[in-house]
């Protein structure tokens, strides 16, 4: 009785929702992951015109094929500090998805280098860890096992505050 439990147990720990293709990158040296379906495309960088009085880790917006998006600098967002563009350094558009509307947003994200895509399973994802209550980690889907290594797996719909997005839909 107490295998089948615990075989049970791994089985919904497994399928949480966080399993499936996740696009791997790199912010100083640490390996993150989006979901695959968030992404809209991958494109290097390119002139970013800034937009006065947004917040630092708004680099301004790009036009990308006639449409306005948004870019911001996720390392900046995340408190790291800035470092100058590389050619590896790119820009992923992203989908957000508006909490509590069927609405949805592109905005650009820049990041030091795209790594891979990975098929990751549900029994190599653990929860976040805690930090206490003065780290906000509820942007953060999971960590993942892989290879030796953890990569941070990050819900992106909460990687920015409401009242962040609003800015950033009026920039656009």
């Amino acid at each position: 009785m107490q295998d089948r439990i615990r075989k049970v147990n791994q089985a919904v720990q497994a399928d949480d929702g966080r399993e499936g293709k996740y696009l791997t990158f790199t912010l100083a040296g640490e390996e993150y992951g989006i979901g695959i379906l968030k992404i809209r495309e991958i494109i290097g960088m390119m002139s970013i015109t800034s937009v006065p009085q947004a917040p630092d880790f708004v680099k301004g917006v790009i036009n990308l094929r006639g449409k306005v998006i948004p870019v911001i600098d996720l390392r900046l967002r995340f408190g790291m500090p800035a470092m100058d563009y590389t050619e590896r350094t790119c820009i992923i558009v992203i989908q957000i998805d508006l909490p509590e509307t069927t609405i949805n947003i592109g905005i650009g994200i820049v990041v030091d280098s795209v790594s891979e895509v990975l098929n990751i399973s549900g029994g190599d994802i653990e929860d976040a860890p805690a930090f206490g209550t003065q780290l906000n980690t509820n942007y953060i889907l999971g960590m993942a096992k892989i290879e030796g290594g953890v990569k941070i797996l990050l819900d992106i719909d909460k990687v920015l505050t409401e009242n962040e997005i609003g800015l950033l839909e009026k920039a656009a």
